[in-house]
């Protein structure tokens, strides 16, 4: 059984929409991150799937496939790992390596979560990620805890009714003060 893992870059006050631009990686807005974007590709190594909901698949879709001179590596990395779009309403996903999912979303991620690979992760999607939560599907959370107040904004855990025991499997502070929590929920 394939783990579905929940990667978000989070503030302190549990924020997790980037619509205010307040984290990067790959430069140094907040300092250096080389660390923290090392890290982002050591755990790409061990995925095989990206799941995204449709906004942030066409966000995605919009920028990465065009990172012509991506010294980073996420543009390869997104470009040529199997992503899966959870989305009643997309067409073509004009991304290779695409499949739009349109099913219930229990059952597609179920049906997925049983395929032979390794772990399929999940960014941003703020929709979709509290379905997944809602449902009892997340097996981790990768959040990477930056080291910013916003007091406003959507946050990864809406409604706490849903969010099973977690357990904190690893923590990790990079030089720029983003902290990495590793919780497994079972």
């Amino acid at each position: 059984m394939r783990d579905l893992i929940v990667t978000e870059n989070i503030t302190l006050d549990g924020v997790i929409d980037a619509s205010e631009g307040w984290f990067t990686v790959g430069n140094d807005a907040q300092g250096d991150q080389s660390d923290v974007l090392d890290e982002l590709m050591r755990q790409s190594a061990e995925c095989d799937a990206v799941l995204f909901g449709r906004i942030t698949f066409e966000q995605m879709r919009g920028y990465w496939p065009q990172q012509t001179d991506d010294e980073t590596g996420i543009a390869d990395d997104l470009n040529n790992v199997h992503k899966y779009v959870m989305s009643s309403s997309l067409g073509e996903p004009e991304w290779a390596k695409t499949t739009v999912l349109r099913g219930p979303l229990a059952d597609e991620m179920r049906a997925l979560k049983s395929e032979p690979g390794k772990d399929i992760v999940t960014t941003g999607s703020i929709t979709l990620v509290h379905g997944l939560i809602a449902a009892d599907l997340v097996d981790e959370y990768r959040l990477f805890v930056f080291p910013v107040v916003l007091g406003r904004g959507a946050r990864l855990f809406e409604d706490a009714t849903h969010v099973p025991a977690l357990r904190l499997v690893e923590s990790r502070k990079f030089r720029s003060g983003v902290v990495l929590l590793r919780y497994r929920t079972s």
